[in-house]
């Protein structure tokens, strides 16, 4: 009896099911408690089209808007209802102008595996001319490196000895402005300064006067052997 029972229990339920599956689509879900059914409430309205009497814009109108008057909404009226849009086909592709403008296009964005391979090629190659253009200077640069360690020592040597000679001077010109005056000088004084232009155009006076001497004796003639 109870299996009488539990077998009509059952039929109820398919019966509901059914009865439910045919006016709604039915999810099922399992939980703890068993299977659940969950039925969907989304009714989409179906897409109806006025086939007998389309809006057909007419683009000799002014109030009719300027987007439906373009290319893209002739396709689409076209894709919609086909000829009774009186739209014609041929219009709907791309001129000559506009198909190689697109080509062209497609062929900078999208290349073709021949043209990506070519391009991959040439920066190799671009990437590895740089490679040994600069593997080259530094050798060159690694060449010149023990000159230019020389040179650089020589002009060391040079500064450092110039220091030497500038702070040797300032020490005599110190020295003979206290030997003058009596007492020492600030280096940044007036006086100082002045003594020190004395002594340059002494020193100038000397110079010349020496080289005059000298070339005298280069150009004195010689004394006639006997």
């Amino acid at each position: 009896m109870a299996a009488s029972s539990l077998g009509r229990r059952t039929a109820m339920l398919f019966g509901i099911v059914k009865t439910f599956s045919l006016q709604r689509p039915v999810l099922p879900i399992i939980s703890r408690c068993g299977s659940l059914f969950q039925i969907a409430t989304y009714n989409p309205k179906p897409l109806r089209l006025n086939i007998k009497d389309p809006y057909i814009p007419n683009k000799e109108k002014e109030d009719t808007p300027h987007w439906q008057k373009t290319d893209k909404f002739d396709r689409k009226l076209f894709g919609r209802y086909g000829s009774i849009s009186g739209v014609d086909p041929v219009k709907l592709w791309p001129s000559p102008e506009k198909l190689e403008k697109l080509i062209a296009e497609e062929q900078e964005w999208q290349p073709t595996l021949e043209v990506m391979l070519q391009n991959i090629a040439a920066k190799e190659m671009e990437r590895e001319k740089k490679v040994k253009a600069r593997e080259k200077l530094i050798a060159t640069n690694m060449a010149k490196m023990p000159k230019m360690i020389e040179d650089w020592r020589r002009e060391t040597r040079a500064l450092k000895m110039k220091k030497r000679e500038e702070k040797a001077r300032k020490e005599r010109l110190v020295a003979e402005a206290r030997e003058r005056f009596g007492y020492a000088l600030d280096p940044r004084s007036p006086k100082f300064q002045e003594m020190v232009q004395e002594i340059e155009k002494e020193e100038k006076k000397k110079k010349k006067l020496l080289k005059s001497r000298m070339k005298q004796g280069d150009t004195a003639p010689a004394a006639p052997r006997t």
